[in-house]
């Protein structure tokens, strides 16, 4: 039986920046460019990172450990079909 890929919660904070690309220390000090709301980082899957809007449900994906921060590529959290 194929190995399940492991979920953040499974992995340190430095092997998830590792692993990801992506400093999570960062997002402190980002805000949601539609609302200024807070953000946090959605670390259900490795290979699928985005950072969500605690304010306005906005979904950011995190690109090749950059988050995309534009509100036209923005989804609505949850609902990946429906942009925000």
């Amino acid at each position: 039986m194929p190995a399940k890929p492991a979920s953040a919660h499974e992995l340190s904070a430095s092997e998830l920046n590792v692993s990801a690309g992506f400093d999570s220390s960062v997002v402190a000090r980002l805000a949601c460019p539609a609302c200024h709301g807070d953000l946090r980082l959605d670390d259900l899957h490795l290979d699928d990172l985005h950072l969500i809007c605690t304010a306005c449900s906005r979904k950011y994906p995190i690109v090749d450990g950059i988050p995309a921060l534009i509100v036209e590529r923005a989804e609505t959290a949850g609902d990946a079909n429906h942009p925000a």
